[in-house]
């Protein structure tokens, strides 16, 4: 794949991105190109693009898998695995946020849970520190339900939704 001087930018700083969101470098990269792709590729096409080892690519194809965001897909008369990604972007931060929410949120609710009903039979927690684990739960909670009452609305309610903005604040006050 040639890579323009736009492409070029949008793959380095997808890149960049990744790294602070937690995600390594080369996964990101490899997800923008494919992103952007117009046609699946192969892992030896994404190599060259992005002069990187193959064995790094193969592993961070896994990732991107695991993640839901990348498929491999079979090109007639090609052997070969060819690998696309999900082109849809709110289809794409749809999986990004279910795979996190099941990644760390899930996890931590069930810890906080787990420790408000232990705080509550241990004499030795203070009230302040059980009242600020229940606060957390609490919060937690009505995130996922928020989360899970917005993963439901379909694509065009969402948008208006979200393009409502500062005038959703003056209804609710």
């Amino acid at each position: 794949m040639e890579l323009t001087p736009v492409l070029e930018k949008f793959i380095l700083h997808w890149g960049e991105m990744g790294t602070r969101w937690g995600v390594n470098r080369t996964v990101a990269q490899i997800h923008a190109v494919l992103f952007a792709s117009p046609r699946p590729m192969t892992a030896d096409e994404l190599a060259s693009t992005l002069s990187v080892a193959r064995s790094n690519v193969s592993i961070s194809l896994r990732e991107l898998q695991a993640w839901r965001l990348v498929k491999v897909v079979h090109v007639m008369g090609d052997r070969k695995d060819h690998y696309e990604a999900v082109k849809d972007v709110w289809e794409m931060l749809h999986i990004i946020l279910e795979e996190r929410k099941s990644r760390e949120i899930d996890p931590t609710l069930t810890v906080l849970r787990e420790c408000v009903v232990e705080a509550e039979l241990e004499p030795q927690v203070d009230d302040e520190t059980e009242q600020r684990i229940a606060e957390m739960l609490e919060f937690f909670e009505i995130m996922t339900t928020w989360y899970d009452q917005v993963r439901r609305m379909p694509k065009p309610t969402l948008t208006k939704f979200l393009k409502l903005g500062d005038k959703l604040m003056k209804l609710v006050g």
